[in-house]
């Protein structure tokens, strides 16, 4: 199709990488981005680098921040004793925004899933130990997603965590 405009082409292709943009979508994108003035394509691509640069996880509980420490972390009101543990910063999100919960998180980045090779020990289940091994938590909500993978990971997690003495609940 168009395939004499190789630059569109590989833009275009890029943008086919990332999590969620079919073929169509991606070249939707790289014509808007066409559409820019040189400035604002600067300023695009600029925003990319700085974000891939500055923004990295959280040490305490794997957020992303581009501070020393997530604004979950850092807000001295949050209940430290409740741990919310999440698969991934969406899901964070997406509780966060219903402003309701005054606990902290931990998130996992991922699930349990045997069959896309992905095992506990790609996730932060070991980060999620030594915090409690510091005795400070009380409860640790699961709020893992309640597909096959999210259940076998929450079940994993609190298989490690009730010999601990910590209160484990699901999120309905």
């Amino acid at each position: 199709m168009l395939d004499y405009i190789e630059s569109l082409q590989v833009l275009a292709e890029r943008f086919a990488r990332l999590q969620g943009v079919g073929k169509k979508s991606a070249m939707r994108m790289a014509f808007s981005v066409l559409e820019l003035d040189y400035e604002s394509a600067a300023a695009f691509a600029e925003a990319i680098v700085n974000a891939k640069k500055n923004i990295h996880k959280c040490p305490v509980c794997s957020n992303l921040t581009d501070k020393d420490v997530c604004y979950v972390c850092s807000d001295l009101s949050r209940d430290t004793s409740v741990i919310c543990v999440v698969e991934d910063v969406k899901a964070l999100m997406s509780i966060e925004k219903v402003r309701e919960y005054k606990g902290v998180y931990h998130v996992l980045h991922g699930v349990i899933s045997p069959l896309n090779n992905v095992g506990p020990d790609q996730l932060k289940i070991n980060e999620l130990l030594m915090r409690v091994k510091k005795g400070e938590i009380k409860e640790i909500i699961m709020a893992t997603n309640p597909t096959v993978e999210g259940e076998a990971t929450a079940s994993y997690i609190s298989r490690l965590v009730k010999p601990m003495g910590i209160k484990v609940t699901r999120l309905a």
